[in-house]
C-alpha cells in the first residue's frame, strides 16, 4: 500500500490518500504540515496537441499519441480526449486509426484515453463563428460517415462538437446520443430555437462557449445568451488570460454555476514550446509571444491556446474569485461526470491522483508528484 499527503483544498487540513494497485483505499485526516495541495487528477476535455504532438498532423501515428500522452501526464493531466477538428473524412479517420493503435499498444494510453472528442465537421460554415476551421471540409452532419468513423476506431469517438443550425441536426443528435455520445455546440450560428431543439435532441455541453463567434453579435439574440440561459448545457470554458477577458469569464461562470463550469485547454501542438514562430497543422505559421498569445503570425488573430490545463486551474481563481476547490472541481469532478465518473478523490476511486504548490507571481501550478493508476509518473516513464 502507499501513500500521498497534501492538504485537503475544501478546507486546508492535511489528509493521508492510500492507495493500492490502481484503487484509492483510504483517506484521512492526518495531523502533519503539509505544503503541497493534493487533487483527482486533471481531466481534459478539448485537447488538440501539446509539445510538438499533434493529433491533427499529416502525418500523425501511434507514435505520436503515445508521445502525446506521456507529455499529457506530464502536466497532470491523467484523462484526457484527444481532439480531432475538421478536415476530410480520410484524414479524420487516419487520426482515429493511430488513437487506437495507440490506445491497444498501451494500456496507460488506454486509460488515460477514454475516447476521441471530434470537433467538426458538422459547424458552421461562416467566417468568425467557423474558426480556424478549414472551409473546404465543413459539411452537414451524416450518420453513414459517423458510422464509418467508429467502424475504423472501434467505437472511439465519444464526443462530437457540431452546430445545430441544419435540419438535419437534431435527427442526427438524438441517434449519435443514443448510442452513448457526447454531443456539444460549438463554432454555431444556429438560432435560439435551433439550439434548444439541439438540446431536446441530446445535446448536454457548449465547447469553449464564448469563443469560436465573431467579435460583433446582436446585442441580445445571440448564440452565447442562448447557450448561457439553457441550464441543460454544461460549458467548457478556456481560462488562458486570452480567449475570454477576466469579466467575461466572470459572468459567464456566474451564469453556468460551478458544477455546470468545465475547465478544457484546448491547446494545440506549440503549447509547451518556447516563444517563437512555427508551421502548424491548423493555422499555418503561428508566433507564440512572450504573454503566452498564440496569434496567426504578423496578426493579432488567436491561432489556439498553448496554457496547459493545470495553470488554467491557477487562473481560473484569479480571474473569476472562484476558490482553489472550485476551480479544481472545473478541471475534475464536472468533466469527470462525461468520462464515467472520473476525478473523484475517494475510496475505490481510481488512483490518478496529484501533489502540487501554487505560485501566484507565476499564475502556475507547480507540480509535485503525479500518481497514474497508483503508480507514480516521471518524465522518462513510457506508455507501455
Amino acid at each position: 500500500m502507499q501513500v500521498l499527503r497534501g492538504r485537503n483544498p475544501l478546507d486546508g487540513t492535511a489528509i493521508e490518500v492510500s492507495f493500492e494497485d490502481d484503487l484509492i483505499t483510504q483517506i484521512r485526516q492526518v495531523s502533519h504540515e503539509e505544503r503541497g495541495w493534493i487533487s483527482a487528477g486533471l481531466i481534459d476535455l478539448q485537447v488538440n496537441g501539446y509539445g510538438g504532438e499533434d493529433i491533427n498532423a499529416e502525418d500523425v501515428s501511434a507514435e505520436t499519441v503515445l508521445r502525446f500522452t506521456e507529455k499529457m501526464l506530464a502536466t497532470g493531466v491523467t484523462t484526457f480526449l484527444p481532439t480531432v477538428i475538421t478536415s476530410s473524412e480520410a484524414k479524420i479517420t487516419k487520426a482515429l486509426r493511430a488513437i487506437a493503435d495507440a490506445r491497444r499498444r498501451s494500456s496507460v494510453a488506454a486509460s488515460a484515453i477514454p475516447y476521441v472528442h471530434v470537433e467538426g465537421p458538422h459547424i458552421s460554415p461562416v467566417d468568425g463563428y467557423r474558426g480556424a476551421h478549414p472551409l473546404d471540409h465543413v459539411r452537414k452532419p451524416n450518420l453513414d460517415e459517423f458510422a464509418r468513423w467508429q467502424e475504423v476506431s472501434g467505437g472511439l469517438v465519444g464526443m462530437i462538437t457540431l452546430s445545430p443550425h441544419s435540419p438535419e441536426a437534431a435527427e442526427y443528435i438524438a441517434a449519435v446520443t443514443g448510442q452513448g455520445v457526447v454531443v456539444a455546440l460549438g463554432h454555431t450560428d444556429a438560432s435560439s430555437d435551433e439550439i434548444r431543439k439541439a438540446v431536446d435532441a441530446g445535446a448536454k455541453l457548449s465547447t469553449h462557449l464564448g469563443n469560436g463567434t465573431p467579435a460583433l453579435l446582436p446585442r441580445h439574440s445571440n448564440v452565447v445568451w442562448t447557450q448561457l440561459a439553457e441550464d441543460r448545457l454544461s460549458a467548457t470554458l478556456i481560462a488562458d488570460g486570452q480567449h475570454i477577458p477576466a469579466d467575461a469569464l466572470k459572468v459567464m461562470v456566474r451564469a453556468k454555476g460551478v458544477q455546470r463550469s468545465i475547465l478544457v485547454s484546448d491547446a494545440v501542438s506549440v503549447a509547451g514550446n518556447p516563444p517563437g514562430v512555427y508551421e502548424t497543422a491548423v493555422g499555418g505559421l503561428v508566433e507564440l509571444h512572450e504573454s503566452g498569445r498564440l496569434s496567426l503570425a504578423g496578426t493579432e488573430y488567436l491561432a489556439g491556446a498553448v496554457l496547459p490545463l493545470k495553470d488554467g486551474v491557477v487562473h481560473m481563481c484569479s480571474m473569476t474569485g472562484v476558490t482553489l476547490a472550485q476551480a479544481l472541481a472545473m478541471a475534475t469532478v464536472n468533466p469527470g461526470r462525461f468520462v464515467g465518473g472520473r476525478g473523484v478523490l475517494e475510496v475505490g476511486a481510481r488512483a490518478d491522483l496529484i501533489r502540487f504548490t501554487v505560485n501566484e507571481v507565476a499564475q502556475a501550478m507547480q507540480l509535485e508528484t503525479v500518481i497514474v493508476g497508483g503508480k507514480e509518473w516521471h518524465s522518462t516513464s513510457h506508455c507501455s
